[in-house]
């Protein structure tokens, strides 16, 4: 079990333990909108789920994990949370997902959405096929076949309502191909936050975050920390309301 100061996670039976990279986005991901709806796209134990909780009013947030394991232990940590009534799991892939939210209008013939979110937040799988395990579920949480970011990116752009926020973690390496997919579907940075172990190590991951809306986006950088624990004061801001010890 991982303790966080208003949470736990349980995570004895989930493929992907919680990280760094989980903790990042849920405490980085803007709320400048109010956002009414969240929506967790591959939620793993829950635990981005559970931290927008704990930062928003948001009055309904829905997660959707494909991998049973995963998908049991989150149901667990949400109802084990303070706000399970706001909570909600469905064990389902992304394409099922969007396909059920899908109707005809009986007017134009065409599919719209029942239903959109005013933030939508995912810390997707990107490692390659060249770094496949005997693994499956691990496989499945982290790499980039079971979700490729062509598919978030095209479900975030019919999932997100007109001034919502679609964020994620990803390689920084993948970011200059990830905004330019997210471009394509008319989804236009906010913000973008890239992020280093510590001052003179190579940057490692890229927080963005998107729009509806074109226009020049914040960039900055994050640092986690100057030596082995001692963390910046960048990162316990941006951690403290989760992490026990910050």
């Amino acid at each position: 079990m991982f303790q966080f100061k208003q949470f736990s996670i349980v995570q004895e039976k989930s493929a992907m333990k919680v990280g760094t990279d989980g903790v990042l986005l849920g405490a980085w991901t803007p709320l400048i909108n109010n956002p009414y709806n969240i929506l967790d796209i591959g939620a793993g134990t829950g635990l981005l789920s559970l931290m927008l909780a704990q930062r928003s009013y948001a009055e309904q947030i829905d997660a959707i994990e494909i991998e049973e394991n995963a998908y049991e232990e989150c149901v667990d940590n949400f109802e084990n949370s303070p706000w399970g009534d706001r909570l909600f799991c469905y064990h389902a892939g992304l394409d099922e997902f969007v396909e059920e939210l899908q109707e005809i209008d009986e007017d134009t013939n065409e599919f719209e959405m029942v239903e959109q979110y005013d933030v939508i937040v995912s810390n997707p799988p990107f490692y390659s096929e060249d770094y496949k395990t005997p693994d499956e579920a691990r496989d499945l949480a982290r790499f980039a076949d079971a979700l490729p970011f062509e598919d978030l990116v095209e479900a975030a752009y019919l999932l997100l309502s007109e001034n919502g926020i679609f964020s994620v973690i990803i390689p920084y390496s993948a970011e200059e191909n990830f905004i330019a997919l997210a471009k394509q579907s008319l989804l236009f940075p906010l913000k973008i936050t890239r992020v280093k172990g510590t001052p003179t190590s190579e940057i490692k991951r890229s927080l963005l975050a998107f729009t509806r809306i074109e226009q020049t986006p914040i960039v900055d950088e994050l640092v986690i920390e100057t030596a082995r624990h001692q963390y910046t004061p960048e990162y316990i801001e941006l951690t403290k309301e989760f992490y026990l010890k910050m």
